[in-house]
């Protein structure tokens, strides 16, 4: 079936310095020597685009791309020439740790294009820097900041809660620290406990623990508040924006536009077919290289299986869901999908219904997790 020519596109750089303790993303910690591999392979992967991608947004996340030095980035955007091509006024993001933020790397982004960083900073507590793992100190992510402010870059800052012994206190010192910078978009994560990290097995031995879930959602209702409150919009469940600083790129999926990956575990969305390259770094190099297919999984939705993740992510979002703009982009009735749920949730006040619209509260995005079993079924 014909779907529109996607305008999107993300690449995966699967290279770090180390691996943080609570991380399971696919990546390879101090094995530089893959990435003339890497590149090899990624090169080969781009070929299988039978005309170049005119892009209007383009992501490049990790792992850490900043890990590739200014050179690094150099030899990556060669492979992109003829290739990813940008279209006036494109949106170029490169993931960053404040560690690696150079003069010579942020000359080396703006000469590329890259038109905002986002910078890796988790906190700018120096205490909950080192719980979490992380290699840089809080004036790493203030000196990063000015660098690449200086070159007229926007900047995200990435801030995370919930940390192991982490108080409201701190997170409040963090948040205000953070609306000090200049910085026009900040994402908030909590801490979660992935299998097989550092973290998880250190939880299940006793020295690591969880913050209580009512200290969490406090943190989050602090994060909501200070960022508001420091003149920035909530507009996604974990983001925060100045005006006219959203991101993008993570707007094309919360529309469930079509969007082109290359590189491991990456996962494109062509009409209602998700596919996701190989989860391994080696593995997806290995079979890329040798012309084997790098396809780690397919998910193929039927039409409602994709209008029901189009009710969640869309509900993800601060806009809410338009019943008219649902219906002409699934073909499906909003309620027919999720009227019962729906009312379930104005109901407990969890979300409003104005009969157009349908928004979270609140208290409904501080859940929003635990509604979407019943809406996906």
């Amino acid at each position: 079936m014909d779907h529109p020519a996607p305008r999107h596109a993300y690449v995966h750089v699967p290279f770090c310095r180390h691996r943080c303790g609570y991380c399971d993303f696919a990546l390879v910690a101090g094995r530089d020597d893959l990435l003339d591999r890497y590149l090899a392979a990624l090169d080969r992967e781009l070929m299988r685009l039978a005309a170049p991608l005119v892009f209007d947004t383009l992501y490049l996340g990790g792992g850490t791309p900043s890990h590739l030095g200014a050179a690094g980035l150099g030899r990556l955007w060669g492979l992109f020439a003829d290739r990813l091509v940008p279209a006036a006024g494109a949106e170029v993001t490169l993931e960053a740790n404040p560690c690696d933020v150079t003069a010579e790397l942020v000359a080396a982004a703006a000469d590329q294009g890259v038109t905002r960083v986002s910078l890796g900073a988790q906190s700018l507590d120096a205490t909950t820097l080192r719980v979490l793992d992380r290699d840089h100190a809080p004036d790493d992510v203030r000196r990063a900041v000015g660098l690449l402010r200086s070159a007229g870059l926007a900047v995200n800052v990435d801030l995370m809660t919930a940390a192991p012994g982490q108080s409201l206190a701190a997170v409040v010192a963090d948040l205000d620290a953070v609306a000090a910078l200049d910085c026009q978009h900040v994402s908030v994560y909590c801490l979660t406990w992935e299998k097989g990290t550092a973290f998880e097995s250190q939880r299940r031995r006793g020295t690591l623990a969880p913050v209580d879930e009512g200290l969490e959602r406090a943190m989050f209702e602090a994060a909501i508040d200070a960022l508001t409150a420091a003149g920035f919009a909530h507009y996604e469940v974990s983001n925060f924006a100045r005006p006219g600083h959203r991101c993008r790129h993570n707007e094309a999926y919360w529309d469930c536009r079509p969007w082109e990956a290359f590189g491991p575990s990456a996962a494109r969305l062509l009409g209602n077919t998700r596919t996701t390259n190989h989860r391994s770094p080696t593995t997806w190099m290995n079979r890329v290289l040798a012309g084997a297919d790098a396809t780690g999984d397919v998910e193929a939705m039927t039409a409602e299986e994709a209008a029901r993740e189009r009710i969640v992510v869309g509900l993800r979002r601060r806009d809410g869901l338009g019943r008219a703009a649902f219906r002409e982009a699934s073909g499906f009735e909003l309620d027919a999908l999720a009227g019962g749920p729906i009312a379930r949730w104005v109901a407990a006040g969890l979300a409003t219904d104005d009969g157009s619209w349908v928004r979270l509260t609140r208290a409904g995005l501080l859940v929003s997790d635990s509604l979407w079993g019943d809406v996906l079924g």
